[in-house]
């Protein structure tokens, strides 16, 4: 039989190695390995140009602390638009929207529609969801700009085709920067824009945030990396870099299994110091009392993995759900929409393992910061009343270790949520365990090709 073959991707390869083995010939092991390097550059400056430098600096200073000033009264003037969609009757923060096309897919459907032309069949009734980036109002007509995951189109919204006050609405409380689902015909306009003519709409996501300037963008580089979430609304290339990075790594996954290769996890915390030269990261693993190394190449584990095989059996068995978990235990899962105190959560068990956690995922950044807070406080408390404890045994002092640590908010998540995140669900299924359910194995060592373990006495 041909003996294992095995490979690991990693998001930063420093080197890649694929293995070969058969009965025919030897073990090879081909490697491939590529350095880049960027060299440094050093550019002279005189004094006049010092000087310039600082004069910039300190107009870039002061345009900063502007910029956070209209920024904070920004945000004050839609914390009170929350509030007032709050008090009709509408949620700012919506559960979902049915959407049954994106932007490129009506863009390519009616390609042919003529200008000044409406699309008004019966089964011309879209229903789209997405960013705003763009907005003009003349008296009784506004065009909106929508931008969704795969491009943008235009909402031409006519105070006489929106229901009841839907118009005012748009035009008080819809801001540049919030989620909104659209229903509508579709018309190209005579200018020749191809538009949803709206007949109503829902605020999906109040952005409590502006975004960056129009015409600028988002320039400064360290903030790009700092705010991916920013950089990807005002640059919307950056998405397609990381979508076409998503591909490649599909497709490279797809070539290697189909050379009959078994992708392999290994450790990302090893208990020896593997790469070679490189300096390694150390940790400490309070539960197993020991010392770990953060991993730096995958090859040592790989060749490990040339003596085993893999037997699949798999064996289904009925699930059981546990509904509605409180708010207190769930901090990212929106609020039940019928249950005071309880959250929209699901759990999956299955032989008395949880396998899925799933939950409608919480967008209202001020309900977020509010249960964030709230944890950070009751862990104080504890850590409080540890610390003015005297005398506590060994055993208390184990204990004490799971408060002895900090806690702190973790801001740019909330900021993140600001500037506006659309309805979601997300769903966590343990790998591990569903394959340890369709293996029959009993632990979840068994499944995990370098499972960490305590040392050995």
């Amino acid at each position: 039989m041909e003996a294992l073959k095995v490979w690991s991707m990693s998001s930063r390869p420093f080197r890649h190695l694929i293995f070969f083995a058969s009965p025919f010939t030897s073990s090879s092991i081909f490697t491939k390995s590529r350095c880049i390097h960027s060299s440094p550059v050093l550019r002279c400056c005189n004094s006049s140009t010092t000087t310039t430098g600082a004069a910039r600096n300190r107009r870039s200073s002061s345009s900063s602390s502007s910029s956070t000033s209209d920024r904070d009264a920004v945000r004050a003037i839609r914390l009170k638009k929350v509030e007032e969609l709050r008090s009709k009757g509408f949620e700012p923060y919506a559960y979902s929207w049915d959407r049954t096309h994106t932007s490129s897919q009506l863009q390519d459907i009616y390609k042919s529609l003529g200008n000044g032309e409406e699309a008004n069949k019966e089964n011309d009734t879209v229903s789209i969801a997405g960013r705003i980036v763009a907005r003009r109002a003349f008296g009784k007509l506004a065009f909106l700009t929508l931008r969704d995951d795969s491009g943008t189109i235009q909402l031409y919204c006519e105070k006489e085709k929106l229901l009841n006050e839907q118009f005012d609405q748009l035009k008080t409380v819809v801001d540049i920067g919030d989620i909104l689902g659209a229903s509508g015909s579709i018309k190209r306009t005579e200018k020749g824009e191809l538009s949803v003519y709206v007949k109503s709409f829902a605020i999906l996501t109040k952005s409590l945030l502006p975004l960056p300037d129009k015409y600028h963008g988002l320039t400064d580089v360290d903030k790009r990396y700092r705010q991916r979430y920013i950089d990807m609304i005002a640059n919307p290339e950056v998405a397609d870099t990381f979508r076409k990075r998503a591909k490649i790594v599909s497709e490279i996954r797809k070539t290697v299994e189909s050379f009959g290769f078994v992708e392999v996890e290994t450790p990302v915390l090893q208990g020896a110091a593997g790469g070679a030269e490189a300096r390694p990261f150390v940790t400490y693993h309070n539960s197993l009392g020991r010392q770990l190394y953060l991993r730096i190449a995958t090859e040592l584990h790989l060749k490990r993995m040339l003596v085993f095989e893999i037997v699949v059996e798999p064996k289904l068995l009925q699930p059981t759900f546990v509904l509605d978990y409180p708010v207190e235990i769930s901090p990212l899962a929106k609020p039940h929409r019928r249950h005071a105190g309880l959250t929209e959560r699901f759990e999956l068990f299955i032989c008395g393992r949880e396998m899925a956690n799933a939950f409608s995922e919480l967008t209202d950044p001020l309900d977020q910061r509010e249960r964030f807070e709230e944890q950070v406080r009751q862990h104080n408390e504890k850590r409080a009343a540890t610390a003015s404890e005297a005398g506590c045994s060994e055993e208390e002092r184990e204990k004490d270790e799971d408060t002895s640590y900090e806690v702190t908010l973790d801001d740019d998540f909330l900021t993140a949520l600001e500037y506006g995140m659309p309805p979601a669900s997300g769903m966590g299924l343990g790998i591990d365990r569903l394959v340890m359910l369709l293996t029959n194995s009993g632990s979840i060592r068994d499944v995990i090709a370098f499972p960490v373990l305590k040392i050995q006495q």
